[in-house]
């Protein structure tokens, strides 16, 4: 197994390195695989890997070539979409690579940049619109227009979870005012219905 090491920190694989790594095993950097790719091997942030969990991490899987590695790799791109909670595991990991260093959020710029990867499919995500609502288009235009604050974990986790309900239902019969939502994505629906000239089921 070849490392590509910070010399000026052998435990680490800086960005550089972890660059050519991905390329070497045939992962883009603008796709979910390469934060599939970050879970699996416990990256510390986003871009930069750490010996010991890069070891172990490929050693739970058995891949100890470059080869073996890019047909995992392979195999986890393919998983994503098929597989939700594998798909919620990598989601809710990334948030932990978005933070900035001290930060207990994420700012909007870079959510809304890992939303576009996750909920799209050419990206190796999942595509977040039905038939009659194009979704992310108008979560990430709510979140830019009128949230406009910080990502906490819960809303990112939670913007997962309303992906998959409106997915199931985008007539939001699931949806209530009762419920444990975060504030905003009670605010998102109400958006929504605005969108939709009060046609959504109230």
């Amino acid at each position: 197994m070849v490392l590509v090491e910070d010399p000026d920190s052998p435990d680490e694989i800086g960005i550089d390195g972890a660059m050519k790594y991905l390329g070497d095993i045939q992962v883009r950097l603008d796709e979910v695989a390469c934060l599939a790719i970050a879970e699996l091997l416990r990256s510390p942030s986003m871009g930069e890997f750490t010996r010991e969990q890069f070891i172990d991490g490929w050693k739970r899987t058995d891949c100890d070539t470059i080869k073996k590695q890019a047909i995992y790799a392979d195999s986890l791109r393919r998983r994503l979409p098929i597989d939700p909670e594998y798909f919620r595991r990598v989601y809710r990991y990334t948030f932990l690579l978005c933070r900035m260093s001290g930060q207990r959020n994420v700012n909007i710029e870079i959510a809304t940049e890992q939303w576009q990867l996750f909920f799209t499919p050419e990206n190796g995500g999942i595509a977040w619109e039905t038939e009659c609502v194009p979704w992310l288009k108008w979560w990430i235009e709510f979140i830019e227009t009128r949230h406009k604050r910080p990502i906490n974990k819960d809303l990112w986790e939670q913007t997962e979870v309303l992906m998959r309900k409106t997915m199931e239902d985008e007539t939001m019969q699931w949806w209530s005012s009762d419920a444990a939502w975060p504030g905003a994505i009670d605010d998102f629906i109400a958006f929504v219905k605005e969108k939709q000239g009060g046609t959504a089921t109230q």
